[in-house]
């Protein structure tokens, strides 16, 4: 049998278990052209709190009844396709199940001898690309710059930060509670960090930039947002990457207060979704590949084991209650 969660409703505000309706249906069987894929690890990202908002996106809403969209990292156990045969570990959007079949497009071969698994969920995975993509393309840093992370012990905003120090920049993280904060500088490299739960924010990020912030690396919006705007130096750039301090607000999403920053800074401020360099994720891959192997980058995940586990999982990328990326093993 395959256990498949589905998207049983809409919802506005934080998702409870109904959202999901948990079915166990036949396991499927690979057609002429077509592979059968175990699911081994799920990846939860903040952006599929988005995906199941019938609202326009940079990519389809998930449908009522369908399997809740996902990358994961799955082992071919059959295979009626020319390409890949059984035993062979791919990454793909195989969705919250336990088995999928495929035509292999856009699935993409794995080696579990270069890297554990997880990691092509997090740093070698999408994350890390939005992260690689998102600070050197958009934020654009130049060494001896000031580079600010929201979010910054989650799975983007802690390999920016990295990035950014291999770069040469200064760098000041913004994290939730104590233990996140002394991760950042003691084990990443950064300069600084800012408790946004037990401290201010304004004041945090005023002590740690005194100069100013050159670039915004932007996770959360909302309040944090509007703080960062006040602080801008000239020709600063500001990298909207996210915002889950939004996605589960009852009133709607509330835009930047300070924006007029922008205008008296001479700063930019640009969104980006990170599909739109597709074509360059190989290149990413190899230069954070070998960043790790030199131990200029740190990779960490965070993995719950259990399928009957990925709603209470899931409510933890809201909570804060993870360091680095959060994985679900099947």
């Amino acid at each position: 049998m395959n256990t498949q969660i589905k998207l049983a409703k809409r919802v506005v505000g934080l998702p409870d278990h109904s959202v999901w309706d948990v079915q166990e249906n036949p396991m499927p069987t690979p057609q002429e052209g077509e592979i059968l894929v175990k699911v081994l690890y799920i990846s939860l990202d903040p952006a599929m709190r988005g995906w199941i908002n019938n609202v326009r996106s940079y990519i389809p809403p998930v449908q009522i009844g369908e399997v809740m969209r996902a990358g994961t990292i799955g082992q071919v156990i059959e295979s009626k396709h020319p390409h890949y045969k059984a035993g062979d570990y791919l990454y793909g959007t195989g969705g919250v199940q336990e088995y999928v079949t495929t035509d292999g497009k856009g699935w993409h071969p794995v080696d579990p001898n270069i890297a554990p698994l997880p990691m092509y969920l997090g740093t070698l995975g999408m994350p890390g690309f939005t992260a690689y993509f998102g600070l050197l393309e958009v934020g654009q840093p130049k060494a001896g710059e000031t580079v600010l992370v929201s979010g910054a012990a989650g799975a983007v905003g802690s390999i920016v930060g990295q990035i950014a120090k291999i770069k040469g920049c200064r760098v000041v993280g913004i994290a939730g509670g104590a233990d996140k904060c002394k991760y950042l500088v003691e084990e990443l490299g950064f300069d600084g960090a800012i408790d946004y739960k037990n401290e201010s924010v304004r004041k945090g990020i005023k002590a740690h930039c005194p100069d100013g912030v050159d670039v915004y690396f932007d996770n959360v919006g909302g309040e944090i947002l509007d703080t960062a705007l006040t602080r801008l130096s000239r020709g600063a750039r500001i990298v909207i990457c996210g915002a889950i301090s939004q996605y589960n607000s009852e009133s709607g999403y509330q835009g930047p207060s300070n924006y007029m920053s922008l205008l008296v800074n001479r700063a930019r401020m640009e969104g980006f979704v990170v599909f739109d360099y597709a074509k360059r994720y190989g290149e990413a891959a190899r230069e954070m590949g070998g960043w790790l192997a030199q131990g200029q980058l740190k990779s960490r995940e965070h993995v719950v084991e259990g399928l009957e586990k990925f709603h209470e999982t899931f409510l933890r990328l809201f909570s804060g209650e993870k360091m680095g990326k959060l994985v679900l093993k099947v």
